[in-house]
């Protein structure tokens, strides 16, 4: 008898009708995803969640209202919160990176193939982050340009290991666990390691915050970029 795929319950948000049931059809022809309900602005998506208790959240961002800024920071402050994924036609506007800060797990834009959108979301439901590899290097501009200023209170983490800063390096990149192996010839598992290692450091959830937090405090910079000074 083949196993019963566990079940990811989803609650997909955004403000117009046609996208809203565009996503549920997607994600409910998959076997183990299960739209649990939809909302149409962020006060009905904090409404919703906190009674359909779904494991990810599909949020726009830009909706008459609660926009989904708000409502992640909301959603994610909850005792175990839902895992939101950004979903929208902005990439990496002002409201997608404070998203991100809030405590979005990950952002992928709404041209994305609809096989990206099915792969994000159960990257997300199994708790590890993503940024779609075209947001990952509008990030690193940003942050490269001067455009992205960094928190002003984010206290320094403890020290990393020479492997460890090597690897964040590599995170921040938008390199996954098996392209870090094989870039410095070490096992998949070995690098998880240095990564959970990393996230404990840090203090931070998952590799998308990981990498915000890398940049936010200088330990990466982008290629051709000098290091701030005493760091």
């Amino acid at each position: 008898m083949a196993a019963v795929p566990v079940l990811t319950r989803v609650l997909v948000v955004d403000d117009q009708p046609v996208v809203r049931a565009g996503f549920a059809a997607i994600l409910d022809a998959e076997p183990d995803l299960s739209v649990v309900g939809m909302a149409a602005d962020g006060a009905a998506a904090v409404e919703l969640a906190g009674s359909l208790r779904p494991d990810v959240v599909v949020m726009d961002i830009r909706m008459p209202g609660m926009d989904g800024l708000t409502a992640t920071r909301l959603l994610t402050a909850e005792p175990d919160p839902p895992r939101v994924l950004v979903l929208t036609t902005f990439d990496l506007d002002a409201y997608v990176f404070e998203a991100l800060r809030a405590g979005a797990s990950g952002f992928l834009l709404k041209d994305a193939n609809p096989d990206d959108l099915l792969a994000a979301i159960r990257v997300v439901a199994a708790g590890d982050g993503m940024l779609a590899p075209a947001v990952t290097r509008r990030l690193i501009a940003a942050f490269a340009g001067g455009t992205v200023a960094p928190p002003p209170d984010t206290a320094p983490p403890p020290g990393l290991t020479p492997r460890e800063r090597e690897v964040l390096t590599l995170v921040a990149s938008g390199l996954s666990n098996a392209e870090i192996g094989e870039r410095l010839g070490v096992a998949t598992g070995t690098v998880k390691t240095h990564v959970n290692a990393l996230l404990s450091k840090l203090g931070v959830r998952d590799r998308v915050q990981a990498t915000i937090f890398a940049y936010d405090m200088g330990l990466v910079r982008p290629r051709g970029t000098a290091p701030p000074a005493g760091r």
